[in-house]
């Protein structure tokens, strides 16, 4: 994959990797935390379920402007995601991504080892945690099935690979109209379908995209997809009425299911389903932290900016950890060696 410089590993499924840390969750917090611990001149291992980097941010606003991240006053997910990649990609992290993490035992001798969905092995001294509200899976249609990966995908990474294609938009929420915002002036038509006359997306946000030039059916749903090999054609029923769309790209913008999946049974220490940290960011696993949405201490707030603190903490206790005797603060980034962040 060539985003940001990003290295995805499409190694066999009984590959075994390793490193000092290994990090569930390619969300903003997951890569911050591989950046702290390559700060510390420790190696990592990134692990997602999802095929790209970015997590929910990347998955589900893109496009969308944040305004909680310091020193930014406004910043697009898919930029910060980016940023976040470039930021990291001196310490070399290993990419695994579109590959599930399933369980986590500890190794004889100390540090943990991750089994993977697909057979694969992860060895780390240390894991952190930061998979977010847990797995993501998008909600479909049967009929979007058949054409997954050719032509009907349900996030947008990269709008301009849309320029001059007919492009459908399936939902109502603000990653449906945010998305076919974006793609307004680049694709050659958008057309979103929706199920429903009212959007649950932010009433300036559907104002605009009435205003775009962007065609908008309502009380409708995509009936079938049709081509030869790739996406050619979807079919909407509106009205007790059937018509034919041109599109080679659809945009599943349904939402997503979430759920802890396998997390759930490795052992932790939880609470409503969120893994209960210390100050130090650790769980009840010696060697094991959860950063991000998915840990919980009294007061946390559910922001960006407060998980790239978390994920700090967890690195550094992470390295002390690892090697007794360190300090726990680490130098100044701008002590570093340029030539190490260049």
């Amino acid at each position: 994959m060539d985003r940001a410089g990003v290295r995805v590993e499409t190694t066999v499924a009984d590959a075994e990797a390793s490193a000092d840390v290994a990090v569930v969750g390619a969300g903003p917090a997951g890569l911050y935390t591989a950046c702290c611990a390559g700060f510390r001149g420790l190696s990592s291992v990134i692990v997602d379920a999802l095929p790209e980097p970015g997590g929910q941010v990347a998955a589900l606003y893109p496009e969308k402007r944040i305004h909680d991240v310091a020193g930014l006053p406004a910043v697009r997910g898919r930029e910060l995601v980016d940023a976040l990649i470039t930021q990291v990609e001196p310490f070399r992290p290993r990419y695994l991504l579109g590959r599930t993490a399933v369980s986590l035992v500890p190794e004889e001798g100390g540090g943990w080892a991750i089994r993977l969905e697909d057979g694969g092995l992860v060895r780390a001294g240390a894991v952190v945690i930061a998979a977010g509200l847990g797995r993501s899976v998008p909600r479909t249609l049967p009929c979007l099935g058949p054409y997954q990966g050719r032509g009907v995908a349900h996030h947008v990474p990269r709008p301009e690979e849309h320029r001059d294609r007919d492009v459908v938009i399936v939902g109502g929420g603000d990653s449906a109209v945010d998305w076919a915002l974006a793609l307004a002036p680049i694709a050659r038509s958008v057309t979103v379908v929706h199920r429903r006359s009212a959007f649950r997306a932010h009433e300036h946000s559907v104002k605009q995209m009435y205003a775009s030039g962007v065609r908008v059916v309502t009380d409708a749903q995509v009936t079938a997809c049709k081509g030869t090999g790739n996406l050619e054609e979807v079919w909407v029923r509106a009205e007790e009425r059937e018509f034919k769309l041109p599109a080679q790209a659809l945009v599943g913008a349904l939402g997503f299911i979430t759920n802890l999946g396998p997390i759930a049974d490795w052992g932790l220490r939880m609470s409503n389903r969120l893994v209960l940290v210390d100050g130090a960011m650790r769980t009840n696993m010696p060697g094991v932290y959860a950063v991000g949405d998915i840990c919980h201490y009294e007061g946390r707030v559910p922001l960006i900016s407060v998980a790239f603190g978390e994920a700090a903490t967890a690195a550094n206790h992470a390295a002390v950890g690892l090697r007794p005797g360190s300090r726990l603060a680490p130098e100044h980034s701008t002590d570093i060696d340029a030539v190490n962040l260049s």
